[in-house]
């Protein structure tokens, strides 16, 4: 079985011709015949927001990949959708919990970043007519694995979760700012420079204070590098001085205090940098330094056994050329 660590830390694929990616006229029609909604439970954390928590687990079966946080928040003349699902139904459900809060139009849907359990029902919002922004290097980056994306995802969830997929991307990228109207509420969102992925993107709602963060965040699961080490940590300033007062990660509760909430994904993160710096310098090769490097850090995360040693690898291959 192809498994969801063995993917993410792919490099990119050739990009495929738009003609071949999943979104052709046959796609889009079976897609919409198999984006049929099944419950989703939301709670309103603040006036007007709402949260789906995702189970802290790999993608199976039995969960069809939907383990990321989901959300959305209500204006006076629309609303706003953070991050579809990990399934073509997972996005319609979606839908459909948002129109048991409110019949406003849903005028954009907000992607966090490249990952299927964040993306894969993007194609639902589309099909209303939705704005689906993201960061502006998150087309390239889904285009380019998009094949692959969709092969591991029906071999780690099951084909039933995945009929009728339509890989769908973005309208609208985001190269710093915008701010998004919804009718007496702001989302700003900003694009980050290179950290969980290469193309991360927050929604931070001005109203209630609540900070979208997508995967910049985790709290419970091991935090998962996709993207850079160096740049992550970089940008962790930047990041706690975003004025929010909560944060809703990823992956994780459905909301944690801000800044702190960061605090323990940073020392992990710094943990395994100077573990694998000092290993390089000790002329260690990556064998002997994988099963090592921050374990005592990770082992207090869940699903530390799935991607502690993968985080380890990316950071070696990123460290050894300082």
């Amino acid at each position: 079985m192809i498994r969801r660590r063995d993917i993410l830390g792919v490099l990119a694929t050739l990009p495929l011709p738009m003609s071949a990616l999943p979104g052709s006229a046959l796609a889009q029609s079976a897609g919409a015949a198999a984006a049929t909604p099944t419950e989703t439970t939301f709670v309103e954390v603040a006036e007007g927001v709402h949260v789906r928590v995702g189970p802290v687990e790999e993608m199976t079966p039995h969960n069809r990949g939907g383990v990321a946080n989901l959300g959305f928040v209500v204006g006076r003349e629309a609303v706003a959708a953070i991050d579809s699902g990990g399934n073509p139904a997972e996005g319609a459900a979606m839908i459909a919990a948002i129109r048991r809060v409110t019949d406003r139009p849903i005028r954009h849907l907000v992607a966090t970043h490249m990952h299927p359990d964040h993306i894969f029902g993007n194609q639902a919002f589309k099909a209303i007519g939705a704005e689906i922004v993201g960061h502006h290097r998150l087309a390239a980056a889904l285009g380019a694995r998009a094949e692959s994306y969709a092969m591991s995802m029906t071999a780690e969830i099951g084909a039933a979760a995945m009929a009728g997929l339509v890989v769908t991307l973005p309208d609208t990228g985001v190269a710093d700012e915008r701010v998004l109207d919804l009718g007496g509420r702001t989302l700003r969102l900003k694009a980050w420079d290179t950290a969980h992925t290469d193309n991360d993107l927050t929604a931070f709602d001005e109203t209630s204070g609540l900070l979208f963060a997508g995967d910049l965040v985790f709290l419970d699961h091991l935090p998962v590098i996709d993207g850079s080490l160096k740049g992550w940590l970089a940008q962790v300033p930047a990041l706690k001085a975003v004025p929010a007062r909560a944060v809703v990660p990823g992956h994780g509760p459905a909301t944690a205090p801000w800044p702190t909430a960061i605090d323990r994904q940073t020392a992990y993160l710094e943990a395994l940098a100077r573990d694998i710096r000092q290993a390089l310098a000790e002329g260690r090769t990556l064998a002997e330094t994988v099963g090592t490097a921050a374990q005592d850090e990770a082992r207090s995360w869940k699903l530390a056994d799935a991607y502690a040693e993968r985080n380890a690898t990316a950071a070696f291959a990123e460290l050894e050329w300082e």
